[in-house]
Order: C-alpha cells, then sequence, then structure tokens
C-alpha cells in the first residue's frame, strides 16, 4: 500500500472515530458502549494473545474519545505525512489506560495526526491489555472502585483528582506482553523504512500515562529496539536505573496530576546519568488531558516538543543520507 493511500486510510479512520462520539456526549464521563470501528489499517504484529483472556476486544466512549478494552492482539496503525512535507523522522505513539483499556482517539489518533502535520510518521501502538470484565456494567463498577480510591467519583480515565487525594495504588504489571509488542513494532518500522520514508536512526517513542510507563519499560528492558528518542506525557516520576546510552528525553507532567506528587525522581535520574533531558511541569492539566484540555497551560506541551526535537536535530537527516 503506498504512502498517500495510508495517509488517508487513516484519516479516515480519525474522521469515523470522531463521528462516533456524538457532540452532545462531548463532556460526559459516563460510559457508553461503541461499536468496535474497522481500522481498516491496522496491522497485526503477529505477537500472540493473552494467557486468561476469554472475554472479545471491545469499545466504549468516555468523554467523547474512543477507548478499546480486552485486547489480545496487537496492531500497529501507520499514519504517514504527505511526501512533500516528510522529514523522515519516525514515532511510535503508545496511548495509555492503566494497562486495561487504551485511549485511542485522545491519545493515539489525534496524536499521530498532529505529528504527521510536523513531518513525522506516526506509528499507533494498540498493544495488548490484562483482561477486564466482559460486561460493560461490571466494567463500569471495576473502574468506579479503582477512581472512588483516589477520591474521584466519575471514574473518568481524565482523572483530576487534588494532589492532597490519594491516587488509586498502581500495581507492579508484568508488561512482557506489552514489550513483546512494543519490539514488534519497532521491528516493522525498520523493515519497512523505506516504504514508508522513514530513518531508522531517528526512530522515537511517546507514551501516555501508562502508554509512558511502556515506553520507560522498553527503555530500559528492551534488547532489540534503538529509540533515538523518548517522550514521557504524564508518566511516573519514580526514579530508574538510567543505562549508558539512553536515548533523550522529553518530560511532560501537570502539578494537579495525582501521579506528580511533587516527586522529580525519573528527571533527577536522567540528569545525574548525564543524559539529555528536557522536563515541564505545568501549573494545571490534571491527567489525560492528550493534547490539551480547554484553559490549561499544559495546553503547549505539544509545540514545546516539536520544537526539542527540532533543536536536537531529530527532524532533518544527517548530511550524505
Amino acid at each position: 500500500m503506498d504512502r498517500i493511500k495510508t495517509t488517508k486510510l487513516a484519516s479516515l479512520l480519525v474522521f469515523a472515530a470522531s463521528v462516533f462520539a456524538a457532540p452532545a456526549l462531548a463532556q460526559d464521563g459516563t460510559i457508553y458502549p461503541l461499536e468496535n470501528p474497522a481500522e481498516p489499517n491496522a496491522i497485526p504484529l503477529g505477537t500472540g494473545g493473552v494467557e486468561g483472556q476469554t472475554a472479545p476486544e471491545t469499545w466504549f466512549r468516555q468523554w467523547g474519545d474512543p477507548m478499546a478494552r480486552n485486547i489480545s492482539t496487537a496492531t500497529l496503525t501507520p499514519f504517514l505525512p504527505e511526501p512533500d512535507k516528510a522529514n523522515g523522522a519516525a514515532v511510535i505513539v503508545a496511548p495509555g489506560g492503566g494497562f486495561r483499556w487504551l485511549s485511542m482517539g485522545n491519545e493515539g489518533w489525534e496524536v499521530a495526526e498532529a505529528l504527521t502535520e510536523q513531518g513525522i510518521a506516526a506509528f499507533v501502538l494498540k498493544y495488548r491489555l490484562h483482561p477486564t470484565p466482559e460486561s460493560l456494567d461490571d466494567f463500569r463498577d471495576s473502574m468506579r472502585r479503582t477512581f472512588a480510591a483516589a477520591g474521584d467519583t466519575t471514574a473518568a480515565p481524565r482523572s483530576e483528582a487534588p494532589p492532597s487525594q490519594t491516587p488509586p495504588s498502581r500495581p507492579r504489571w508484568d508488561l512482557s506482553n506489552q514489550l513483546e509488542d512494543a519490539e514488534a513494532a519497532y521491528a516493522l518500522i525498520v523493515e519497512r523504512a523505506d516504504e514508508w520514508g522513514v530513518d531508522t536512526s531517528r526512530v522515537g517513542m511517546i507514551g501516555f500515562s501508562a502508554g509512558a510507563g511502556l515506553t520507560m519499560h522498553a527503555t530500559l528492558n528492551s534488547e532489540t529496539m534503538d529509540l533515538a528518542f523518548i517522550g514521557l506525557i504524564y508518566g511516573g516520576m519514580d526514579p530508574v536505573e538510567v543505562p549508558e546510552d539512553a536515548p533523550p528525553m522529553f518530560n511532560v507532567i501537570a502539578a494537579d496530576d495525582f501521579l506528580f506528587r511533587g516527586q522529580f525522581g525519573v528527571i533527577e535520574s536522567w540528569f545525574e546519568a548525564g543524559r539529555p533531558v528536557e522536563f515541564h511541569l505545568y501549573q494545571n492539566g490534571g491527567h489525560g488531558f492528550g493534547l490539551g484540555n480547554p484553559g490549561r497551560t499544559s495546553n503547549r506541551w505539544f509545540d514545546a516538543f516539536i520544537h526539542w526535537l527540532d533543536v536536537n536535530g531529530f527532524l532533518t537527516a544527517e548530511p550524505g543520507e
């Protein structure tokens, strides 16, 4: 499939998602059922299923956004820039959702479209998840219990619980499936780099919330991925052991995000290891803001990210390439 057709199909996919989200429900945190979209351009990664997963993949809508759960077949969806805009850079986009659902619109397709407008090839990774109840009612109840623990009774993925409230406990997930999915996505991009116009020395990864956790997990543990840069958007802030060859990191979080809690551990880890790091602590934005919510200081993070990529040379090929 040529690059222009790929881009058009991806655009149609995003358009279909916008149709599903009725304007009257755009600000409604209630969970609504959603028919599974066709995803005509999604490429199965062939990484297997999920042990103990019996419920089928299903979708729902919350805050007007399409979200998927019970994902047992990982896929990668290319979003490619117009040839006259393409600069050769590529980004794997990992949506978040606590490894129980994926915010495919807010933290996936919309971000990918914004990247292609900057000439960057984007690849949305729909990675495998941990099982949730098959019944939507039971899933709603499990979500309500999770966010009630944080003092947020809306059970909304876009939680904006004040830092003074206790955040939900974050289990130490086994991320072996998710790492395998990320590695398969990276390998596929390298394999089809010529077809997709990708410079394999400028492939990075950006993740949101749990997707940021996967991005960090891949950075620290993968033996096959050679990421040129990483972006962590409202991810965990715990300190980590930084590899000597760790990629430059761009990190964003809001002060009123329940994951922040006044911690700068991962930033200090990168700085103390002597690796390039840029950190933006925004006054407000809460959690799960994607490209931005109205009236928040965090809404300019994407512009800062593109500027950071540009200044660091990731948007320009090396001479002779």
